[in-house]
């Protein structure tokens, strides 16, 4: 990923925060800011972190599992003419070009109970190039850094899942957008973790609880 992101003009600085004790042979460029973590911490606690001494105007929050498809950045950029756009990203693609299921329709205790049963499973069947979903998956977020700061950052209580469907409700109730721009797509190898770990799985229904509680979605 970080051999994907250098040759963008518009990235000025990467911050890659290692949450796990690991030997990681990294390129040679000064806008590389490598930060370990001596014990590891959450999603939301590593972003907040990490984007706390930004200066730039926009920051973008990566997972590691991204592989870009060329510069998306031109393009995503464009999405911020619109002045009430704080929040925009592209389609997310598997490794065998499938689209992923990245925009959404904010969570419901009702629509995930249809969801388990095999029913409405809340994405958006929209063809259009930009699409405005409720709220969009957090491996790819480039975000106007002003606007990040003033909403809070993300919840540190959710130490894993649903901090990106909290970000984007609440940048939705301060009178915020939020874009995926399709006409741009980046490849995304998810693992896919809480289907395989009951560990990662009692993350995910945890944090589940704590939005559906916190935004009264029951």
């Amino acid at each position: 990923l970080v051999e994907d992101l250098l040759p963008c003009p518009e990235v000025l600085r990467i911050v890659i925060t290692q949450n796990v004790d690991e030997e990681v042979a990294y390129p040679s460029d000064p806008r590389l800011d490598v930060r370990r973590n001596a014990a590891l911490r959450g999603y939301g606690a590593n972003h907040n972190t990490a984007l706390a001494d930004a200066t730039t105007p926009f920051v973008c929050v990566l997972n590691p599992d991204i592989r870009l498809q060329g510069n998306p950045f031109p393009a995503l950029l464009r999405s911020f003419d619109d002045q009430s756009v704080a929040l925009s990203a592209p389609k997310i693609v598997s490794p065998d070009g499938v689209t992923e299921d990245s925009a959404r329709r904010f969570p419901t205790f009702p629509s995930l109970a249809a969801k388990a049963f095999g029913k409405n499973d809340g994405t958006y069947s929209d063809k259009t190039d930009l699409l405005h979903p409720d709220w969009l998956a957090g491996m790819f977020l480039l975000m106007r850094r002003q606007v990040f700061a003033k909403v809070g950052g993300f919840d540190e209580g959710f130490y894993l899942y649903y901090e990106d469907v909290d970000l984007c409700w609440r940048l939705r109730r301060a009178g915020y957008q939020i874009v995926q721009d399709r006409t741009v797509a980046v490849t995304h190898d998810a693992r896919r973790e809480s289907r395989r770990s009951l560990r990662f799985a009692k993350w995910h229904l945890t944090s589940m609880a704590r939005y559906l509680f916190k935004t009264r979605r029951i």
